[in-house]
């Protein structure tokens, strides 16, 4: 069987969230005698192919960005001619323009979408999109969702109730090799107090400022890894209140980041818009053991995080309440561990890659005997 994978990015470009559950997809579904591609679009294309992993990285000529959507007229061509080679077409939501290429090339194999978040901070351009969105999903054969939360309370979804099943996203715990003793070193020397951490983008949805105004009333280190474009105004708004257990460590390497997962006190992930549909980053805090602290913002990530389980979900945009949760955990080392428990135990038995990839590949094939 061949599957092919369309989204707007893709390695080397991006590596994101989606592009990662893409990429455990394509590795995964070797072992069950898959061949996975992956279209999608490039700036700047070195080559049209680029060999990733034991599959191939397509690119398409990007023309421009507007919205962070994409535009390409090389991808229609692109997709026509690899959709025609392949079993199973696998498009990864949202991006417009994918929409699109699948009513043009109207491809004649299965296809399934993964929905992997609304739209919601292009209002505006989602009211003139709608009509098109809703075409393509009554268009494709099955629909995944990424958590029952986010089927139960998306708009658009409940539409489609009928042909939408849940499969969670998952990581693989072998692509998280513990860190060397050096690297271990390193960061202790760097953060030798306790600290709580967050990785991810930069990004508006994250709720980074309530996490940086939590962290007045919090006698511990905040550590902040990842880059974005909220980054300078994530710094002015911690200078300006004059915070000394703030830092704001960049992108840094795997080793590291595996290292600050297994030194952190726990892991805080403070999103409060529904933009943040799943939070990978929560299921890779789990797979280090990490108590959790994240918002109750209708989305996966309090089917990933569960309150009082794995850990503390609060209301989102709320300061104090965030405040509260961490300084909850560091006073008790008792819940830490309890929570630490349940979040190893949960990502064992929900969000390993194996099982996403097991799942989807039953589905593949239930796709494949219904042609």
């Amino acid at each position: 069987m061949r599957v092919l994978h369309f989204f707007k990015t893709y390695w080397p470009d991006s590596f994101g969230g989606v592009e990662r559950t893409i990429h455990a997809l394509a590795t995964g579904a070797r072992a069950h005698e898959i061949q996975s591609d992956v279209l999608s679009l490039s700036q700047n294309p070195v080559k049209n192919t680029v060999q990733f992993d034991g599959h191939a990285a397509y690119k398409a000529k990007q023309d421009f960005n507007l919205a962070s959507t994409g535009f390409s007229r090389d991808v229609f061509g692109k997709f026509r001619e690899m959709s025609a080679n392949a079993d199973i077409i696998h498009y990864h939501f949202p991006w417009p323009l994918m929409d699109l290429v699948h009513l043009f090339a109207q491809p004649d194999k299965p296809t399934v979408v993964t929905y992997h978040s609304d739209i919601v901070k292009q209002k505006a351009l989602l009211y003139l999109y709608k009509p098109l969105m809703f075409k393509f999903f009554s268009s494709v054969d099955h629909i995944v969702a990424t958590s029952p939360n986010y089927l139960e309370t998306s708009q658009v979804l409940r539409h489609f109730k009928a042909k939408t099943t849940v499969i969670p996203l998952g990581l693989a715990s072998d692509q998280y090799p513990p860190a060397e003793d050096e690297e271990r070193k390193k960061w202790k020397s760097t953060f030798p107090k306790k600290f709580f951490l967050f990785v991810g983008v930069l990004r508006y949805y994250k709720g980074l400022k309530y996490l940086i105004d939590a962290a007045r009333f919090v006698n511990a280190d905040i550590v902040i890894v990842g880059k974005g474009p909220m980054e300078a105004e994530l710094k002015a708004r911690a200078k300006a209140l004059d915070l000394n257990n703030v830092y704001f460590v960049g992108s840094v390497t795997d080793q590291a980041k595996t290292a600050l997962l297994e030194l952190c006190l726990a892991f805080v992930f403070p999103s409060h818009l529904r933009s943040e549909a799943f939070g990978l980053s929560l299921v890779e805090a789990e797979m280090f053991g990490k108590p959790i602290i994240s918002c109750n913002i209708g989305t996966g990530t309090s089917y990933v995080n569960l309150d009082g389980v794995t850990g503390i979900v609060v209301p989102p945009a709320d300061p104090e309440r965030l405040a509260d949760a961490m300084n909850c955990l560091l006073d008790d080392a008792e819940l830490r561990a309890s929570y630490g428990i349940g979040a190893l135990e949960r990502y064992n038995t929900h969000f390993t890659a194996e099982q996403m990839v097991s799942d989807y590949v039953a589905l593949y094939r239930r796709l494949s005997a219904n042609v």
